[in-house]
């Protein structure tokens, strides 16, 4: 069973905001799949940029260049 951290009710705002008139329920689930594993990665490297940088606390920065990488 998939963790609930963004719900499925988000996804379907995205992409009706992207132009979608409808928007099945696979497909929401498949991209909260992905937007969850790409937000897993940034964090990850996130926090290895705030270690890196002799801090505990993750910064908007270390995301936006994690995000660069």
């Amino acid at each position: 069973m998939s963790k609930r951290l963004i719900p499925l009710a988000a996804m379907e705002k995205l992409l009706k905001n992207a132009g979608a008139e409808r928007v099945s329920e696979k497909a929401k689930a498949a991209l909260k799949s992905v937007v969850e594993e790409m937000a897993e990665e940034i964090a990850a490297s996130s926090i290895k940029l705030a270690m890196h940088a002799g801090r505990k606390t993750v910064k908007a920065g270390d995301i936006r260049l994690a995000v660069k990488e």
